[in-house]
């Protein structure tokens, strides 16, 4: 699929593992990963960050397939996932950086239509969270607000 806002392509990711059940090294019981995530996620780290600690630290290729549920829905079940869904916030954080950027360099045009872009793709999620009950009807994204959302 091509980028939103360029006219290329993108590079391909990386792939998931070939077999379909728990890979024979995976030394962790389900109930350990669970621990595991709530751990991670309470220490403020996000289902992807903690996807990736999973793998690389403890050797977890997939949690899905050790614990038969996403980590997202681990960090529902223990009240652990954030109100805000994790892309918006990431959206925001890059948002908040480009702006102070800006501040500091009013003449970078190249990085005020990156702000404009980054905060377009900020406002179509909310959109959709907004329809799919996600976020609340009345919830809007302001640069004033999103300073103190993610900090």
């Amino acid at each position: 699929m091509a980028r939103m806002h360029s006219r290329k392509r993108g590079k391909s990711s990386s792939k998931k593992p070939l077999h379909k059940g728990v890979p024979t090294w995976v030394k962790y019981k389900p109930d350990e990963v669970e621990k595991l995530i709530v751990k991670l996620s309470k220490a403020g780290k996000g289902s992807a960050e903690i996807g990736m600690i999973l793998r690389d630290t403890y050797g977890i290729p997939e949690a899905k397939k050790v614990t038969k549920k996403k980590v997202t829905a681990i960090m529902k079940e223990h009240g652990t996932y954030p109100d805000l869904p994790e892309d918006i916030r990431n959206l925001v954080k890059r948002a908040n950086s480009v702006r102070k950027h800006i501040e500091t360099s009013k003449k970078d045009l190249h990085a005020a239509r990156g702000l404009h872009l980054i905060e377009s793709k900020i406002n179509r999620l909310v959109r959709y969270y907004k329809d799919k009950g996600v976020l609340p009807k009345d919830w809007k994204y302001s640069p004033e607000r999103a300073k103190l959302l993610v900090e």
